[in-house]
């Protein structure tokens, strides 16, 4: 079985995708619909979310099977051109 590999990275792998914006109480919901664009399944034991510590922010963390380079750079543009995610990771 042939695995593409990118910086280090085997496809397919397990990787963690983090985003951050303002808890507006959808937030959550909106990664996940990037996130679910580009994937089939989203590991929901991995789904995590914290609150800044004035509670105007939230970081939301997830894992997914990541399948190649191309997939995770789709995820991460379409994060970047959302005005609602300020920081992704």
């Amino acid at each position: 079985m042939d695995h593409e590999q990118a910086e280090g990275l085997r496809f397919p792998c397990d990787f963690q995708i983090k985003a951050m914006g303002i808890d507006d109480g959808h937030f959550q919901a909106l990664v996940l619909e990037i996130v679910g664009r580009h994937c089939d399944q989203v590991r929901p034991d991995s789904l995590r979310t914290r609150p800044s510590r004035g509670g105007k922010y939230i970081s939301v963390s997830l894992v997914i099977e990541a399948d190649s380079r191309a997939q995770l750079d789709a995820i991460y543009d379409d994060l970047t051109a959302n005005d609602k995610v300020l920081v992704r990771l």
